[in-house]
């Protein structure tokens, strides 16, 4: 059988850390909606009849019923494809939810957070969602599988081998559990960073976020394509959103003056199909106003500038200085000899220190 993995897409979140320019936020939202459009073209192309969706399709808080009837539109141009979501941590079944209180197409099948199993002729399908934004348990690892012989999938939204508090709040699930379920494809939700073909005959697959949500989320992102038996499994990620984030770094020890750092960054060539974060490097020869520097960036897919500079100085010369600078440069210069602090960690004192002292 061939399935469409995703999940995590968040229809309608507000990209609020990156929102503050060039209508960013607009424009990814715009992003989202041709990213489900070519995903539903490509199972009409492939003629695929089965549709994973594993948690936070939409942003409850921020979910627009447009929106919605939107994305319901698409999923009724594929009448032969069987719909399952499971509702996740931002999308959770709630009494008042999209997902209760609009009329979904007929292909289309939501979860709830009791466990439920569809039969179809190529393989029983159990689901299991949030029914609140926090679940510290779906019980999942309790299920017993009702025919072995049969294809049988797992669709629920989770943190997979969780150990911090927080994550310790999304339906942790340790893997070597789920493992011994005897599941023959568990697509989960939840992990925004795609893990699948880490290893041999891998059955427990996160697809990634559908969409690229920020810096923390470098590299292709898409969907997963899949064709299983039930001794064989074939899965392959396929690109789907175009945009990529990039972190670049710019060692800016050669510029000389604001004006001129201004100049060197929007004279950057860049990938018109990337956002950037531009990280300044290097030791500085002036004072760096990242306000003041965003304003004049006239690149409009340079969306963050982070200053990892140091003040161009040296150690040694300052303790020539008989002022308390010198004094405090002697001092640094031996907790630096001694290896109390480490030498990026005495640039960051000197550079207070020698603001505090001027």
């Amino acid at each position: 059988m061939k399935f469409v993995h995703m999940a995590d897409m968040h229809f309608d979140t507000p990209f609020a850390n990156l929102s503050s320019k060039n209508n960013f936020g607009k424009k990814r939202r715009l992003d989202q909606r041709q990213i489900l459009k070519k995903i539903i073209n490509y199972i009409k192309e492939n003629k695929i009849n089965y549709f994973f969706i594993s948690g936070d399709l939409y942003e409850n808080e921020y979910i627009r019923k447009t929106t919605i009837e939107y994305i319901n539109d698409l999923f009724k141009e594929i009448p032969e494809t069987k719909i399952f979501i499971t509702p996740g941590n931002h999308d959770p079944y709630l009494k008042n939810s999209m997902y209760n209180n609009f009329k979904w197409s007929e292909n289309v099948k939501i979860f709830t957070s009791k466990i439920e199993k569809v039969e179809t002729p190529e393989a029983d399908i159990y689901g299991v969602g949030f029914d609140d934004f926090y679940c510290p348990s779906l019980n999942v690892e309790n299920i017993n599988i009702e025919n072995k012989n049969k294809i049988n999938i797992l669709i629920t939204h989770g943190a997979l081998n969780a150990s911090d508090k927080l994550q310790l709040q999304y339906n942790p699930m340790n893997k070597n559990n789920l493992n011994k379920l005897g599941f023959d494809y568990l697509a989960l939700g939840h992990i925004h960073k795609p893990d699948y073909n880490t290893e041999q005959n891998q059955r427990i697959v996160y697809p990634g976020s559908t969409i690229a949500m920020g810096f923390d989320e470098l590299g292709e992102h898409g969907f997963i394509m899949g064709n299983l038996e039930k001794e064989k499994i074939e899965l392959e990620l396929i690109k789907a959103d175009d945009k990529e984030f990039k972190e670049l770094e710019f060692d800016i020890s050669n510029i000389i003056d604001f004006e001129k750092l201004i100049e060197e960054i929007n004279n950057l060539k860049l990938d018109e199909n990337k956002f950037y974060k531009i990280i300044l490097t290097g030791k500085r020869n002036f004072e760096i106003d990242l306000l003041q520097l965003n304003k004049f960036i006239l690149l409009e897919n340079i969306i963050k500038i982070k200053d990892k500079t140091i003040l161009n100085y040296d150690l040694k010369e300052l303790i020539n200085n008989t002022t308390l600078k010198g004094i405090f440069a002697q001092e640094l210069l031996n907790e630096l000899e001694n290896k109390n602090y480490s030498e990026e960690e005495i640039n960051k004192i000197l550079e207070i220190g020698l603001e505090a002292l001027d």
